[in-house]
């Protein structure tokens, strides 16, 4: 009878483990972090903006500083407070993944400037995206309205269910989001709050997603704060050091003046580019690998150009460049003090009127004044405001 019972609390002992480790199997592929969804009762504020004087209103000069014009939120889609909240949990919900592992936020994290410290993010199996993920900040001033390096999204609208798509990123079809949103409890009082029924559409959830990114906004840094004092922006700043404003002033100068004509291409008090189209930045002296914009728009003068990026809160988007090949600012800076390549689609602003590409020989001191200016673009709310972070707890 002893040796019987030991064998029946065996199987028993075997039969528990067993069932755990089904248990166990299960759970490891559901989404881990996205049990709970924590959302205040009143959503947050997402369509005050609040902009600073400075923002809205040009300091005179041949180049505006105020933003006006530059806003590509279409008319069919303003930001609004529910709208933006559906965006939010769309944006951080790794149920819109294949295997539930990824979202949107896992490529563009709010502590790095929503961009990945990565050179290259990881998609939902592992596999490595083809360049570095473009920070979302002040994405909604872009008068042009294209998006990705390559600018190969017409819309931010478009943009935001490319990665969904992809499948190196997400691995979903169309018809795989929308089930799978469907899916979701949670969902359908989100979607009555932001849209006045249930109805689930592709076009609902780009609409959504493209109103919270709009939202990423950024005007509270050292820099605002400085601005708010003087004029003009070129005036010396009373809340920065003397290296600081002499970094200030090296970003503003043309290089015929021996600044670094920086504010040529980053222009306006969001830091924003304002001309045609994409530009080469003179990484490379030929494309071969990675064409750029050229493999969206075939045209020659796109060939190795990239889009642009603002500059605000550079400080927290490291790695640098499409390729994410700069490690740090201080390089950054050495590529356009000495590193420029004479590529045949250089942009104009890098090229001496002899056709050789621009050396600016700045001074170690100059080199690091310019990183140090370009650190006070940081806005630290950025990274802490809850409205932006992940609402799955």
């Amino acid at each position: 009878m002893v040796r019987t019972y030991r064998y029946a609390a065996a199987i028993v002992v075997l039969i528990v483990i067993a069932v755990a480790c089904s248990k166990t199997d299960k759970v490891t592929t559901e989404q881990p972090t996205s049990s709970v969804l924590n959302l205040p009762a009143t959503p947050y504020d997402y369509t005050s903006l609040n902009l600073p004087n400075h923002f809205v209103v040009n300091a005179g000069g041949p180049l505006p500083t105020s933003i006006n014009g530059t806003d590509n939120t279409p008319a069919n889609n303003p930001i609004t407070n529910h709208g933006a909240t559906l965006g939010r949990v769309l944006f951080y919900d790794k149920n819109l993944s294949f295997n539930k592992t990824i979202s949107c936020g896992s490529c563009h994290v709010q502590g790095a400037g929503f961009s990945d410290s990565a050179i290259l993010s990881k998609g939902f199996s592992n596999g490595a995206t083809r360049r570095h993920s473009m920070t979302l900040i002040n994405a909604r001033f872009y008068q042009r309205g294209r998006f990705f390096w390559d600018e190969r999204a017409a819309t931010l609208e478009d943009q935001v269910l490319m990665p969904i798509q992809d499948q190196v990123e997400m691995g979903l079809t169309l018809t795989q989001l929308v089930d799978r949103v469907k899916e979701q409890s949670y969902y359908q009082q989100l979607f009555i709050n932001a849209f006045g029924d249930e109805n689930v559409t592709t076009t609902r959830i780009s609409r959504a997603l493209a109103q919270f990114v709009r939202s990423i906004i950024s005007y509270r840094s050292k820099y605002d704060a400085g601005r708010a004092l003087v004029n003009n922006p070129g005036a010396n700043f009373p809340n920065f050091t003397a290296e600081e404003n002499q970094g200030k002033q090296l970003f503003l100068q043309p290089i015929a003046n021996g600044g670094g004509g920086c504010f040529g291409c980053h222009t306006t008090e969001a830091f924003i580019s304002l001309n045609a189209g994409p530009l080469n930045n003179g990484l490379d002296a030929m494309s071969s690998t990675d064409l750029g914009t050229f493999e969206a728009i075939p045209q020659n003068i796109f060939r190795g150009s990239f889009k642009m990026t603002s500059l605000r809160n550079i400080e927290l988007t490291a790695p640098y460049m499409h390729d994410g090949r700069f490690r740090t600012l201080d390089q950054v800076v050495e590529h356009y003090n000495s590193g420029i390549q004479n590529h045949p689609n250089l942009a104009p602003q890098l090229r001496n009127p002899n056709g050789t590409s621009v050396r600016l020989n700045f001074t170690t001191q100059q080199k690091a004044a310019l990183v140090t200016f370009l650190k006070t673009l940081t806005d630290q709310t950025i990274a802490t405001e809850v409205k932006w972070s992940n609402p799955f707890r």
